[in-house]
């Protein structure tokens, strides 16, 4: 059977590498800072670098030898077998391409070396494309609504608006969640198809938006239900486990 998450060649004059000087994090801080409107906080280079240096998942995405993207994740509990991916981004002329699930498949295949399981991060709920992404692309389970989870963030993209997440987990070796069936579904939750355009045209519309769907989200769960899969019309769809 074929792996449709093994790992793909980048397309032509694209490479994934450590990093491993103190010049190439330096660089890859200041591209995710560009990346995140700003924010030098995100990944600043000495957390970087001791992450690298101690075996963590630390890489670089080049354009020839252009860095124009990285990604950052570290180990959970040994016995959990698990990896948690803390940032991964690319500078917005090289988005929409297909490089975060290159950075995606490097980041599986390189944990699987590793004898790691599963690796998990978390997203803004209200951003339907990584939810898309996240969920039908890669098939991954939301597994808890985290609200206010980083509490104020003075960046570009999330500047003014709660940091609310969800938390997803990527079964490695198992094979992608399946969006559920229209009979399974029991209730969904709707979000904005572009979220970023709402907070630039009404900031009023996109905080009423957050609490809307916190609410049910958290509602829905409460209930004792779970989110089966995404929907790019209908949003978030709960069954019951």
């Amino acid at each position: 059977m074929v792996d449709p998450f093994a790992e793909q060649a980048p397309p032509p004059g694209i490479q994934i590498r450590p990093l491993e000087t103190v010049e190439e994090v330096f660089a890859a801080s200041e591209v995710l800072a560009e990346v995140w409107g700003g924010d030098r906080g995100g990944m600043p280079p000495n957390l970087l670098r001791a992450l690298a240096h101690s075996g963590n998942y630390a890489v670089g995405l080049y354009e020839g030898e252009r860095l124009i993207g990285a990604s950052v994740a570290f180990f959970a509990a040994p016995a959990e077998r698990s990896m948690h991916s803390h940032i991964t981004g690319v500078l917005p002329e090289y988005q929409r391409h297909g490089l975060g699930r290159v950075l995606k498949q490097h980041q599986r295949s390189w944990a699987f070396a590793r004898d790691v399981g599963h690796i998990t991060w978390t997203f803004d709920p209200l951003v339907a494309r990584n939810a898309h992404f996240n969920m039908r692309v890669l098939g991954t389970r939301v597994t808890e609504y985290l609200v206010n989870q980083y509490g104020p963030m003075d960046d570009g993209v999330n500047r003014g608006d709660e940091t609310d997440r969800v938390m997803v987990v990527w079964a490695l070796a198992a094979p992608p969640a399946p969006t559920p069936a229209d009979d399974q579904v029991v209730a969904s939750v709707a979000v904005p198809h572009d979220i970023e355009a709402l907070r630039r045209e009404s900031p009023v519309d996109a905080a009423a938006w957050r609490l809307r769907v916190r609410d049910a989200f958290v509602g829905h769960l409460a209930e004792g239900l779970v989110v089966g899969g995404f929907d790019d019309e209908r949003g978030y769809l709960f069954v019951r486990p």
